[in-house]
């Protein structure tokens, strides 16, 4: 009897860390903490954190700072890649207005070359930037310690 309680609890034991596992990958992006560090005069910011906390499933917790540009210099986001927001998530920088797959896409693959995300400047289109007839094409950059290439492209 102690042996068929043993087994049962040991099956009972296993499947509950298998869902947990699944549940857990699942809902990697939500688990993540999404901290932006924005210019408190800036709105466009808080569209974007609006679009980020739609397509992730999450809360951005929005941080005004004094000096944008040290938070830039202090997460090494190149000079040329630099927009309106810097946001910290799981270890990613992401900087100005990358698109929320972009950003689900990057936690769930968790590329190790990776330091972050940038769509530089404030492209007309780009969430955040929202326009009725207005869209420029943009590209969103990963950049790391072996460079910066294009991670998407948006027409």
């Amino acid at each position: 009897m102690i042996g068929k309680i043993a087994g049962t609890l040991r099956e009972t034991s296993f499947a509950g860390v298998l869902l947990a596992s699944l549940a857990g990958c699942s809902m990697a992006s939500q688990a993540a903490t999404y901290t932006m560090y924005r210019d408190a005069g800036c709105g466009c910011c808080l569209k974007w954190a609006d679009h980020a906390e739609e397509g992730l499933n999450a809360t951005v917790t929005a941080e005004n700072v004094p000096d944008l540009n040290m938070v830039k210099e202090l997460h090494g986001v190149p000079v040329n890649l630099r927009a309106c927001h810097t946001m910290i998530v799981d270890g990613y920088v992401i900087e100005g207005h990358v698109p929320a797959e972009a950003i689900r896409k990057l936690i769930e693959d968790k590329p190790k070359d990776v330091l972050g995300l940038a769509v530089p400047g404030m492209p007309m289109g780009s969430p955040g930037m929202e326009h009725p007839t207005m869209k420029q094409p943009y590209q969103v950059i990963a950049f790391g310690p072996k460079g910066q290439r294009v991670f998407a492209s948006y027409n």
